[in-house]
């Protein structure tokens, strides 16, 4: 299979078996990037596996957000190190593809985000020929990538993809850990790979997924952010913030919270982003009512759910109130 693509890197002891294997891979059709060292004269191993790792460093994740939730961490960590896939599952705000960011980094390992959609393909996850120089070569796709280098793959809204194009998975999920590519050789996953999916019943477009493919994952039901977790986030995202502000920035979100759960409001109101985005704003000198409309009032676009959210908003927080007040 062409352009298949694998680092290599050893010390001066193992000079002589990277010389075989990179020889070998050759005759596997592999594009080798051979990193050192050259000969059997004495060396430091890290002089040759830094650079090698720093090639897979720009895939690894350096998050703007932390997640906070011990408890959901334990399990996700647990069921990692176990060797399980993992399914986050939840409602809008959970955090759930912001813990999937923090897991590929508290790992160090290269992530690969994948976005479903209705219209996503078996080709479009596992790789597919394209014609090239005069040739046919296999183009790999994120799943295959991430199964070659150890990754960790996110299926982001997995249950946005119809089912038929999801059974590629299976084999790569389950027991197997392999991916079968038609025409091609049998590819085994790599033993450091994990794949997180996340899902949200309640936007347009979701299905049910089926239960063959549920029974690969382990499923961690996400749980809504707490008071003390947004005061966290606020306190990490925008240190100067005076402190009444905080609180009344987590307790607004909260209220946006209670009116979704009550169908008083859509969700389209309950942007934690969008609340961060206003914040943003601020700092830099919009009034609070016109960026709270930008950031979050504005999402919903029928005016009487518009006036509903505009009076949860002004009963935390003026709509005059400038970066002056709000900064400290």
């Amino acid at each position: 299979m062409d352009n298949k693509k694998i680092g290599i890197a050893s010390d001066h002891a193992g000079y002589q078996l990277k010389e075989f294997v990179i020889g070998y891979l050759d005759s596997k059709g592999y594009d080798v990037y051979d990193f050192g060292t050259n000969s059997e004269e004495s060396c430091d191993y890290p002089d040759y596996a830094h650079p090698l790792a720093e090639a897979l460093r720009p895939r690894i994740p350096a998050p703007a957000f932390v997640y906070y939730g011990r408890e959901v961490w334990e399990q996700a960590l647990a069921a990692l190190l176990c060797g399980e896939n993992l399914l986050l599952a939840g409602g809008k705000a959970t955090g759930k593809n912001v813990l999937a960011e923090n897991l590929a980094a508290a790992f160090g390992r290269p992530a690969w985000d994948i976005s479903f959609h209705v219209n996503m393909d078996a080709a479009s996850l596992i790789g597919m020929d394209t014609f090239e120089g005069g040739q046919v070569k296999f183009r790999p796709g994120p799943v295959y990538r991430c199964a070659q280098s150890g990754g960790f793959g996110v299926l982001d809204e997995i249950n946005m993809a119809k089912n038929e194009a999801l059974a590629v998975l299976h084999a790569v999920l389950d027991f197997r850990r392999a991916i079968d590519v038609p025409g091609y050789e049998r590819i085994p996953l790599a033993e450091e790979t994990r794949f997180i999916a996340t899902m949200n019943y309640g936007y347009a477009g979701t299905r049910e997924l089926n239960e063959a493919l549920t029974s690969r994952f382990v499923v961690i039901q996400m749980p809504t952010i707490t008071e003390e977790n947004l005061e966290k986030l606020l306190r990490t995202q925008f240190p100067d913030l005076n402190s009444k502000y905080v609180r009344q920035f987590a307790l607004l979100f909260l209220d946006l919270q209670k009116k979704c759960d009550s169908a008083e409001i859509s969700t389209k109101a309950l942007d934690l982003r969008g609340m961060l985005d206003a914040l943003r704003l601020m700092r830099r000198g919009v009034a609070a009512g016109a960026a709270l409309d930008m950031g979050i009032t504005n999402k919903a676009f029928d005016s009487y759910e518009q006036g509903l959210i505009r009076d949860a908003i002004a009963a935390r927080i003026p709509a005059q109130l400038t970066a002056a007040k709000l900064f400290d």
